[in-house]
Parts: structure tokens; sequence; C-alpha cells
């Protein structure tokens, strides 16, 4: 946010304020008529009169940040604060419907104005649109590339001088405050994946993004009943321990390491955790990296509430302690990270519980693999991977939660020959799920059962034959 002195107009600003005003409309005429050497006094003159007879000051929120292409926060939060509480006192609206949207969503106009007030102190609003900054370094890429950007905008604050400090101190930080809740109970989650560092704009453009709408819930999980409670209780604890967290000297973070042979549910169990915490998902393709210092920026450009994830770590990146002695110090002993390909095991320890990892706050570190026993013990100790999860194959009552979600049934004849069945063999919850799925738009709960029965039948034979085999071989 801009700070600056500006005339005010209309609305009661009074004779000063229509004075100032006068005062700039003379000197834009004049401007067009004296040589270029004396706009620079000009410019410093009018602003010497405009302070000395306007009593009001403003503050601009501009929709973009200066240097970057982003869009400020600041702003973001000023629209939502106004959309909520204070479009009902304006006339002219703008109405947008994204994508996916249920009804349409109201915003200023541009160049519409209203008045609000705050503990007494009286603050128009006005939104206002320029043309792009001839300069700037977002300005030179944009070009560069052949892009184009037509306008900015703003949010104009005016007020009277004597209540500055209360604008400062309070009344923004009501707007700021008002619009985040807002923001965060209208927003719409997101999944991102980062982008081939090739493939960066500008040093900023690191994730791509698509709406995050998995349907997975806790309720839905094929887990163990006693296990998704722990979970739960850690979830909860987690999402209510800033101040706990803060006491205890830790950064608001936490590590979750989801284990298990494929199809057992860790990418389900992940979207159910997003769901619960209303968090955005970040995936991380640590193959497209290509060195350390790229992994903390994906890091730094994370937002916050959000679930990081990572996965088959095994199998994504060489993690050996040689190849981490060997990448990160050379033969001198200095660290060579930018002229090495790959992230390592010590710029993973770094992303995971490094001191810039603190930065923010409410955010879960997922790793999944299949082959726990394969990962460095250093990434997985606690603290860094503060619970360890496992993935089993399918046990009977996760078998009762999918036979309700796919069949909507809670009991059936053939329940107590499937418990017997999964007591003896290895299926996963996606291969179970796949055989409960029904056939037809019928539910055919006797078709579904049964075919589930026949394949975990089919697995007891095919077990029990390749141990007979590996006998008779012996």
């Amino acid at each position: 946010m801009e700070t600056h002195v500006d005339g005010g107009h209309g609305h009661g600003y009074g004779w000063s304020g229509s004075l100032a005003s006068l005062v700039f409309l003379c000197s834009m005429i004049a401007r067009q008529c004296i040589p270029a050497q004396l706009k620079t006094y000009l410019d410093a003159l009018a602003t010497r009169i405009h302070n000395a007879l306007s009593p009001y000051d403003t503050i601009s929120i501009y929709e973009r940040h200066q240097v970057f292409c982003w869009r400020c926060n600041a702003y973001l939060n000023a629209e939502a604060y106004l959309r909520e509480t204070r479009t009902r006192r304006v006339r002219c609206l703008r109405a947008t419907l994204a994508s996916g949207a249920a009804r349409m969503s109201l915003a200023f106009d541009d160049y519409e104005e209203l008045v609000d007030d705050f503990n007494g102190a009286r603050i128009w609003w006005r939104k206002i649109k320029e043309l792009p900054r001839a300069h700037g370094t977002a300005t030179i890429a944009i070009a560069k590339h052949g892009w184009h950007e037509e306008e900015s905008r703003a949010y104009r604050l005016t007020f009277h001088r004597r209540h500055r400090a209360l604008i400062e101190n309070e009344y923004l930080r009501h707007v700021q405050a008002q619009g985040r809740v807002v923001n965060a109970r209208n927003r719409r989650r997101r999944f991102y994946t980062n982008k081939p560092s090739r493939d960066w704009f500008c040093r900023y453009d690191f994730w791509s993004s698509v709406k995050f709408d998995h349907p997975s819930t806790f309720a839905t999980l094929a887990m163990d009943p006693g296990r998704k409670q722990d979970i739960l209780d850690d979830l909860e604890m987690f999402r209510r321990g800033k101040e706990y967290y803060a006491s205890v000297g830790k950064a608001w973070k936490r590590g979750y390491l989801l284990s298990g042979p494929s199809g057992t549910g860790k990418s389900t169990l992940i979207a159910a955790i997003a769901n619960l915490l209303e968090y955005d998902v970040y995936v991380l393709d640590l193959s497209t990296i290509k060195t350390n210092s790229e992994l903390r920026r994906l890091f730094m450009t994370t937002s916050h509430k959000c679930l990081i994830v990572i996965e088959d770590i095994d199998s994504s990146v060489d993690l050996s302690t040689a190849k981490r002695d060997k990448d990160t110090t050379t033969s001198d002993g200095s660290n060579d990270d930018e002229d090495n390909k790959g992230v390592t095991l010590s710029g993973l320890l770094s992303f995971v519980d490094g001191l810039w990892s603190a930065c923010g706050g409410q955010r879960i570190i997922v790793l999944t693999t299949n082959y726990k026993e394969n990962l460095d013990p250093a990434l997985i100790r606690r603290g860094r991977m503060d619970l360890h999860i496992e993935m089993p194959f399918c046990c009977f009552e996760s078998f009762k939660v999918l036979a309700y979600n796919y069949l909507g049934v809670t009991d059936h004849n053939l329940f107590c020959e499937i418990r017997q069945l999964l007591a003896e063999v290895n299926m996963s919850p996606a291969d179970v799920a796949e055989n409960l799925m029904p056939r037809s738009k019928k539910k055919d709960v006797d078709v579904s059962l049964g075919n589930l029965v026949m394949a975990l039948r089919e697995k007891v034979f095919t077990g029990n034959k390749d141990l007979h085999d590996d006998e008779d071989a012996n």
C-alpha cells in the first residue's frame, strides 16, 4: 500500500479540496505548453501547494505488485471486505462468474465510490484504473515475450488528516482482517504442480494449478477405525496448535510419512486430509528440479494452510548418503549446489526441517513410499516425519466401509466368508473396491459381493499353488 497526499473531490471534502483539484488541473494544462525542463519543477510546486491547501490524505491499494505481476493480497482482502459488507451502498457493480461457481460475485465497477464510517472517522473509497507503467522489471519482461497488460486497478481511500493514526493503526487492520475471513470462507482450493525450471517466467512463475475437488473424506476412507481416529486427533491438534507450537519453540508444521503397497489408499488419505483441513495441495515432482536452491524457492512460494506432497520419494530422487556428501561439498569444502543437477538428500532435509522451512505456518509435508526400508533414517526421523502411517492391505473393517460406500449395505450373509478370506490373503483396498463396483446402473449386492468372494478364493488358490511349487523345487 502506498500512502500519499491527494486532494478531495465531492462528498463533503470542502472548498480546500476543490481548490487543490483546480491547481492540479491548471498544472496539467500548463505542462502541455512549457519546456520539458520545467515539468519536474512544476510537479514539485503543485505537490507543495496541494499539501498546503488540502486537509485530506489518501492511501492507494494497488492490484498488482509494482515489480512482479502477481496480485497483492492487500488488494484482494480490501476487495473482499467491500464486496461482502459494503456493496449494498454502491449503485454500479461488476458481476463475475468464476468457473464452477454457483452464483455471481459482485464487486465495485471502475471509478465507483462509497463512504464508510469507522469509530467516528469518515472514509471515502474510490476504485481507479491506470494504464500500465512504462518501466519496471515485470513490464519489460511482458513486452519481451509479446504479452500485453491492459490496465491496473487500485482502491483509493481518502480521509481527513486528523484521522490518519486511526486509519493506519486500526481501520486498515480491520479491513484486512475482515477481508481475509471472507476470502477464507469463499476461496476455491487449488491443486498445484511445479513447472520445470525452464518454463519459469520472470523467476516467479513456479506453479501451475487446477481447482481441487477430490471427493474423498474420512467418512468414505477405507481404514481401520482406530487408526483413522488417531489421524483425526493428530490433525485436530495440529489445526488448533498455533499457541502450543510457539510455546515449545517449534515451527507450525508437521510431517507425515505414508508407506504401504500400491493401492492401499495413500493418495486417497492425502485428499481426505486436504478436505478436512480445507488446505491447498502442492505436489512436488523432484525429477524436474535442478538444484536445491530451486527446491527452496518452490517452498517459499507455497501458500499457508497447504499440504506439500512428494509421492514415491524413494524412486523420485537418489537419496543415498554417499550422494549427499559428494554433491553438497567440493574437494575444497565449498558449496557446489548450483553446479549440480538434481536434488540431494541434504537439500531435501533442509526443505523438510531447515531454518527457512519455518517461514509461514500451517503446512503439512507428506512423503509417500512403497518401501519405507529404502529411505534414509535421517529423512524419516521424528521431528521431520512426525507421524508414520502404515497403509496395510484391506482388513475386514476397511471392507465394511467400502461395502457401504459402493453398495449401501452394512451386513450380508457373505460377510463371514469375506472376513475369513481377507485374513488369509493380501488384497489392496483398490482391488476390493474394483470387485465391489456395480457392473450396471442397478446395484446387485449379491453379484458384487459374489465377485469379491471369487477374486479372494482365486488368490487363496493361487497363493497355495505357488507355495507348493516352491516346496517341490526345494
